[in-house]
C-alpha cells in the first residue's frame, strides 16, 4: 500500500467488466432443406471467441437464455453476435451478426435489453488486429515527402483457407502510394521495410489523411482487405515522428440491417467500469466497514452497514451483498459481518415464521457466502446426481394437466402407457433420484467448508436465543435448513448451469425432472411442514419420502453445527478457497513434444488435470497410484489461446511456465470446445493472476521445423509477436479477491445514497428528527437520551458521508490529471 509521495496514474487501474445475456432470437431464415435451422451463437469481444451458445435445433425462433461475465481490465473495442446454422456435413452457415461497439453499450446507463435485428456479415468489416509503424514528414532543402516505416503486424484476420493470410501494406496520401512486399501465411508479419513519398510543396498546405491499408494477397481473384489506419496530415505537423502500435479499422460501410429479413436477437448487455484507486484512498472506508462488525455502534441503526442497506435499492442489493461478503472474506472476518447482520435481523423477527424470508440484505449476504465458499462443496454432492439426470433423459411427470402420452410411447417398449402407470414410474424415479440428492447431502459434513459451518452454528445460537420456546424447538433448523436446503441445493438443482455444474442448460424433458425435484428439496429444507397446503397436490405421492427425511436433515444439521469455533481460525486472504482445494478438473488432450514429430491427431494424449491455486498437475488417468506431473503455478508466465494453423487442431492453449534458471517450457493442452477452452484459460489465469513474472508477449503459434508458425521468425528465443490477454477472465464465484475493486463497488453505491443519508441524518433539525422517531414509538419519551441518540446517529451519518466525499474528491483529481494528460497527446496509436 503506498503511504506517502504524490500517487501517479500509472498506481490506477481500470476495471472493466462486461456482462451479456443471449436470450432468444426470432424470425430467423431457413438454410436447411426442411425449411428450418439449427442456430447457435457465437460471441466475439474484439474479434476473439468468449462464448458459443448451444444450438437449438430445428428452431427459427430459439430460446438461449445464457448468460456470460467479463473482466476486461484492458478494456475493448466492440462486441459481437454471431447467429451460425449448425450442419453434420460441411462448413456452418453463417446467418447474421449484431455488433456494438463500447461506446454504444456504454452509453446506456442501465445496460441495453433489446431486440435487434441481425444483420449481413460483410469481409471487408471483418477486420482485426494492429500494425507497428513509424510516419515521419520530410522537410529540408532537398525534398519534401512522407517516409513510412513499416516494423510488423500482429492478429491480423485469416483470409485463407490454411488460416492464415499472405499480407502486404500500403500507404496512400493524395494520388501517391507505395506497398510493402508480400509476407506469406502468416497473421503476424515482419517487413521491416521503410517507403518514402515523394511531396510537393503545395500538398503541405493540403488537409485530408495519410492512410495505411493492409491487404492479404492472392493469386487468384481480387485481394481481400485486412484493415486500415488514417492519420489526419495536420498531426504530421504538429508532431513530425509518429510512431507506436495502431488499431486496424474497417472499411466504415454501413451496416444494412436487411429490414429484419434476417431475423432478431433480444439481447442484454451491460458495460461497468470503474477507475480503481490506490490503496490508501479506500483505507478509510475499509476501516470503517470493519468497525462496524469487531465494535458494533450502540446505537443500532447507526453503523456503516444499516446506512448501506438504506441506501441499497432491491435491484443492486444481491451484487452488494456479493461485495461485502468479498471484502469480510478478505479481511478474516466474513463470519463476526454475517453475525452482525443475522442477529439484526433475528431481533427485528416477532414472527419466526418470516424469519430471512425477505430479500433483506442479511439474506442475501448469507446467500451470496454459500456461493462463495461452499460451490466446489456444492458440486461434490450434487454434480453425480445431476450428470445421472442428463443422461437418463427420463421422462417424468406427476401434474396430470401436464401429462403427454404421446410422448411416453416413445419410450415404451409395449405400446401405449395408460396414465396411471405413468403417474406410477415417475413416482418411483423421483423417489429414487430424491433418496440419492437427501442421502449426498446428509452424508456430507465432513466436505463442507468449516467456515460455512461455523457461520450456520453462529445463526443456530442467535435464533435459539431470540426463540426459546418448546413450540418454537423448529425455528433454529429452518433458519439454516432455509438458506441451506432452499437458497443453495434447490436453486442449483434448478437451473444446474447457472452453479457451474453442466455447461449446457438442459432440454425440455430433463428441466421437468429437475424443477421437481427443486420443488420436493424445498419441501425437504421446510422440514415437510408445509405439505397438502399448496395447490400442488399431484406432488402428494413425493410426502412419504419428504417425512422420513426429515429427522436424517435435523441430525445433519446438529453434527453440521458441532464444530469448535476456535479451530477455525479466519485470516485475511486472496482467495475464496484453500490453496490446496482444487478448483477445477477434467480430461483434456495433452500435446506430445517429446520425441519426433508426429501427425497433429497422434501427438495429443488424453490425461486428467487437476488445478489448485498451487499446482496444475495431470496424470494418465484418475487412479490414486498414477504418477502425476505438476507444474507450479507461481512459475506460470503466460495463459494463452494457440492459432489453429499450429497444429490443425481447434481449442488449444498454451501454458508456459519459467524455472529458476529463467528457461522456458511450454505445454500445449486441447479442450473438447470453445466454453471448456474459456473455462481452463479463465481458471488458471485467475491461479496466477498474482504471479510476478507474467510477460507481455507470447506466441500463439507453435515452434516447428525451425520456425515458429505464427510469425516465421527462425529464433526460438524472439520475443513473442502478440499481446497476452492473462487478465482477461469469465466472471463468477471463483474471481480473485479484489479490495480496491471491491472497496469502488461499496463507494459508488453510498454516493448514489448520499443525499438520502445527508436528508435523513445530517440535514434535519434534531427536533424535527426526534419527533418522528417520538412519533414512532422508537425512543422512549420524554428522556434526555434520545436526543444523544439522534447526535450519535448524526455523528456518525457524518464520518461515513466525510469518507465518501473524500473518495469523491480524490476520483475527480485523478480524472482532471487523466484528462490533461490525453489532452496532451495529438494522436493516441
Amino acid at each position: 500500500m503506498k503511504t506517502s509521495g504524490k500517487t501517479t496514474l500509472s498506481e490506477m487501474a481500470k476495471n472493466t467488466s462486461l456482462y451479456f445475456r443471449i436470450v432468444e432470437g426470432r424470425s430467423l431464415p431457413a438454410k436447411d432443406v426442411s425449411g428450418t435451422s439449427d442456430p447457435y451463437c457465437i460471441v466475439k469481444v474484439d474479434n476473439e471467441v468468449v462464448a458459443r451458445t448451444a444450438t437449438v435445433w430445428k428452431n427459427l425462433n430459439p430460446f438461449w437464455g445464457e448468460e456470460y461475465t467479463l473482466h476486461l481490465p484492458m478494456g475493448f473495442h466492440s462486441l459481437s453476435f454471431y447467429v451460425m446454422d449448425e450442419d453434420t456435413i460441411g462448413h456452418d452457415d453463417v446467418i447474421g451478426k449484431i455488433s456494438l461497439s463500447k461506446d454504444s453499450i456504454g452509453a446506456q446507463a442501465k445496460g441495453l435489453d433489446n431486440w435487434l435485428n441481425l444483420t449481413r456479415v460483410d469481409p471487408d468489416e471483418e477486420v482485426q488486429g494492429e500494425i507497428h509503424l513509424g510516419l515521419e514528414l520530410l522537410r529540408d532543402a532537398k525534398r519534401i515527402g512522407l517516409r513510412c516505416h513499416f516494423i510488423e503486424a500482429r492478429d491480423l484476420a485469416p483470409r485463407d483457407i490454411s488460416g492464415t493470410s499472405d499480407p502486404f501494406a500500403r500507404i496512400l496520401f493524395n494520388n501517391h502510394s507505395a506497398e510493402t512486399s508480400i509476407i506469406k501465411k502468416t497473421r503476424y508479419p515482419h517487413w521491416s521495410e521503410t517507403l518514402e513519398l515523394e511531396l510537393e510543396n503545395r500538398e503541405l498546405t493540403e488537409g485530408g489523411s495519410v492512410t495505411v491499408e493492409v491487404w492479404d494477397w492472392d493469386m487468384v481473384g481480387k485481394n481481400d482487405f485486412l484493415g486500415k489506419v488514417e492519420i489526419p496530415f495536420a498531426c504530421l505537423h504538429k508532431t513530425p515522428l509518429l510512431q507506436g502500435w495502431f488499431r486496424l479499422l474497417p472499411l466504415g460501410n454501413h451496416e444494412d440491417d436487411a429490414g429484419g429479413k434476417l431475423g432478431a436477437l433480444r439481447l442484454k448487455v451491460r458495460l461497468v467500469e470503474d477507475l480503481i484507486l490506490p490503496s490508501m484512498y479506500y483505507q478509510p472506508l475499509i476501516d470503517l466497514l470493519v468497525e462496524s462488525v469487531i465494535s458494533p455502534a450502540e446505537v443500532e441503526d447507526s453503523s456503516p452497514l444499516t446506512m448501506l442497506e438504506e441506501v441499497t435499492t432491491v435491484e443492486s442489493r444481491q451484487d452488494v451483498a456479493m461485495t461485502l461478503v468479498k471484502i469480510y472474506l478478505g479481511q478474516g472476518l466474513v463470519v463476526p459481518f454475517l453475525d452482525y447482520l443475522s442477529t439484526r435481523e433475528v431481533n427485528h423477527t416477532s414472527d419466526p415464521n418470516t424469519l430471512f424470508r425477505s430479500n433483506s440484505l442479511a439474506s442475501k449476504a448469507m446467500e451470496q457466502f454459500m456461493k462463495a465458499v461452499g460451490m466446489l462443496y456444492l458440486h461434490e454432492v450434487l454434480k453425480p446426481i445431476i450428470n445421472r439426470i442428463f443422461e437418463e433423459k427420463k421422462y417424468i411427470e406427476l401434474d396430470p394437466c401436464k401429462i403427454d402420452l404421446n410422448r411416453t410411447r416413445r419410450i415404451s417398449f409395449k405400446g401405449a402407457v395408460s396414465e396411471a402407470e405413468l403417474r406410477e414410474s415417475s413416482v418411483e424415479m423421483l423417489q429414487g433420484y430424491l433418496s440419492s440428492i437427501v442421502e449426498s447431502i446428509v452424508g456430507s459434513v465432513a466436505q463442507c467448508p468449516p467456515v460455512m459451518r461455523v457461520a450456520f452454528k453462529q445463526l443456530h445460537k442467535r435464533v435459539e436465543e431470540q426463540f426459546p420456546e418448546p413450540e418454537n424447538e423448529d425455528v433454529k433448523y429452518l433458519a439454516i435448513s432455509g438458506f441451506f436446503f432452499l437458497r443453495f441445493f434447490a436453486p442449483a438443482i434448478l437451473t444446474p448451469k447457472l452453479f457451474h455444474l453442466r455447461d449446457q442448460h438442459a432440454d425440455t424433458r430433463t428441466s421437468r425432472t429437475l424443477l421437481l425435484l427443486a420443488k420436493a428439496v424445498q419441501s425437504v429444507g421446510n422440514l415437510g411442514l408445509q405439505l397438502g397446503h399448496g395447490k400442488e397436490l399431484w406432488m402428494e405421492p413425493l410426502h412419504p419420502i419428504i417425512l422420513c427425511s426429515v429427522a436424517s436433515v435435523k441430525d445433519f444439521l446438529d453434527k453440521l453445527i458441532d464444530i469448535d469455533q476456535d479451530s477455525v481460525s479466519e485470516v485475511p486472504q486472496r482467495a475464496v478457497f484453500l490453496p490446496s482445494v482444487t478448483v477445477k478438473e477434467g480430461y483434456l488432450q495433452k500435446h506430445k513434444a517429446e520425441g519426433p514429430q508426429l501427425l497433429s491427431r497422434f501427438a495429443f494424449k488424453k490425461r486428467y488435470f487437476w488445478l489448485s491455486s498451487e499446482t496444475l498437475s495431470y496424470a494418465k488417468t484418475l487412479d490414486p497410484w498414477q504418477v502425476r506431473s505438476s507444474i507450479p503455478i507461481q512459475c506460470v508466465c503466460v495463459v494463452e489461446r494457440v492459432d489453429e494453423n499450429a497444429f490443425q487442431q481447434q481449442h488449444v492453449m498454451q501454458v508456459v511456465t519459467q524455472d529458476n534458471d529463467g528457461q522456458m517450457h511450454t505445454i500445449y493442452i486441447q479442450c473438447k470446445n470453445v466454453n471448456e477452452l474459456n473455462q481452463w484459460l479463465s481458471a488458471i489465469r485467475k491461479a496466477s493472476i498474482y504471479n510476478e513474472r507474467m510477460l507481455p508477449s507470447f506466441h500463439p503459434g507453435a515452434y516447428r521445423s525451425g520456425k515458429w508458425t505464427c510469425c516465421l521468425q527462425a529464433n526460438r528465443t524472439t520475443l513473442g509477436c502478440s499481446r497476452t490477454h492473462s487478465a482477461v477472465t469469465l466472471g463468477d464465484w471463483s474471481d480473485p479477491l479484489d479490495p480496491d475493486a471491491e472497496t469502488q463497488t461499496i463507494y459508488k453505491q453510498l454516493l448514489q445514497g448520499r443525499d438520502k443519508l445527508r436528508k435523513q441524518y445530517v440535514e434535519a433539525e434534531t427536533t424535527t428528527e426526534e419527533e418522528k422517531r417520538l412519533n414512532s414509538g422508537l425512543l422512549p419519551d420524554g428522556t434526555d437520551s434520545s436526543r444523544q441518540l439522534l447526535k450519535h446517529r448524526q455523528a456518525a451519518a457524518a464520518r461515513l458521508l466525510g469518507v465518501v466525499l473524500d473518495l469523491e474528491q480524490a476520483h475527480a483529481t485523478f480524472q482532471q490529471r487523466e484528462r490533461e494528460e490525453a489532452s496532451s497527446l495529438i494522436l493516441t496509436p
